[in-house]
């Protein structure tokens, strides 16, 4: 998921094309349906992204009771309106009157806090958990942004990877050298320094053990001389979210897939490149997420790549989430004070009914 941050935009609004009463208000890449003549372009105004969640009386303020998602209709959700694809909230609530936005905007200020807003951070489920350990030498995994909050990660032509991305639950194991000490978490338990104990019956153990990311893990180790390696992949299957793949999350050989690998180098986590990944991943006989684009970066034509049908089961078996956006070679990103990665979703995948999002 994308970290939840909720910020004070200029907008870009855009004529609704199939309603007279709406409008399209623009922040970055997204566009959120907002009433006509709310806003006029080169307004200020708050911006609550997806995966939001609000409190009753911003709900009741926004005139939203009883209109967002969850059991408790109070999280943000992508959806279509009259056609048109809304991601997130635009407004100017009440309790930020006469805050100056434009310069709330230049400093970089987050509301979330002053507004009662939190990140919707979803249940695991019984099957998909298990008994807690430390874990603090596990290499953590990290939140990628979507490109639609930030289009200018990468320049146009820059030279990217572009993987797809699976909707199963991601899965860490750290392999330590000094100590051969193994750690296996979920991005959820990890974020809070756990690891989930070894257990047969336990959906991430039985996923690395079956495709042998501990044998690989090692194998990278000796290689770089590396005192830990971080194997990141996604376990998928029926069972483990609303799309399967064909391949199921209840057997003893759950699907499996990894996306990244990370090691520690005289200190400093280092990540493998982009485009020696998937070389790296087939020469220690881990399966890789599909590498479906690599060449000259171009938003638009990574936007429209990112929907469809998956590529792993070969049968088309469901739709695409979308896509993970690196560069060909690792580097830092200013726009994001970090690691230059990004997600691209798949608008088809964010409507979906019935959808699952554990992590």
């Amino acid at each position: 998921m994308s970290t939840l941050r909720v910020t004070a935009e200029r907008l870009t609004v855009h004529p609704h094309p199939d309603a007279d009463a709406l409008e399209l208000a623009q922040v970055g890449l997204y566009r959120a349906v907002v009433a006509k003549g709310a806003y006029r372009t080169g307004d200020w105004a708050v911006y609550i992204p997806e995966n939001a969640v609000l409190p009753d009386d911003l709900i009741e303020e926004l005139g939203l009771t009883g209109r967002l998602a969850g059991s408790k209709r109070n999280r943000v959700r992508a959806i279509r309106l009259r056609g048109e694809l809304s991601q997130g909230l635009v407004c100017r609530p009440g309790r930020l009157a006469g805050v100056d936005l434009a310069a709330a905007h230049g400093a970089g200020t987050d509301f979330a806090a002053d507004l009662g807003v939190t990140k919707w951070v979803p249940e695991i489920p019984l099957h998909m958990s298990g008994d807690i350990v430390p874990a603090p030498d596990l290499l953590p995994w990290i939140d990628v942004e979507n490109v639609k909050r930030y289009p200018d990660v990468f320049e146009p032509g820059e030279p990217v990877v572009a993987t797809e991305k699976i909707h199963g639950t991601a899965c860490l194991f750290t392999f330590v050298s000094e100590t051969g000490e193994e750690f296996v978490s979920s991005k959820g338990f990890a974020s809070r320094g756990h690891g989930l104990a070894r257990a047969e019956d336990n959906l991430y153990w039985r996923a690395v053990t079956a495709h042998g990311v501990p044998k690989a893990a090692r194998e990278i180790a000796e290689r770089y001389g590396a005192a830990r390696v971080g194997v990141f992949g996604e376990v998928f299957g029926a069972g483990v979210q609303d799309l399967a793949y064909g391949e199921s999350g209840r057997s003893e050989r759950p699907g499996y897939a990894v996306f990244d690998v990370a090691m520690e180098l005289s200190g400093q986590r280092v990540w493998v490149d982009a485009a020696e990944l998937h070389e790296l991943l087939e020469s220690v006989g881990l399966p890789a997420v599909p590498r479906l684009f690599e060449g000259p970066y171009d938003a638009d034509a990574l936007l429209a790549a990112a929907g469809g049908a998956e590529t792993w089961s070969g049968r088309s078996a469901h739709l695409r989430e979308g896509l993970v956006v690196r560069p060909a070679r690792e580097r830092r990103s200013e726009v994001l004070d970090g690691r230059a990665i990004v997600k691209v979703v798949s608008d088809d995948y964010l409507t979906r009914r019935g959808g699952t999002e554990y992590e």
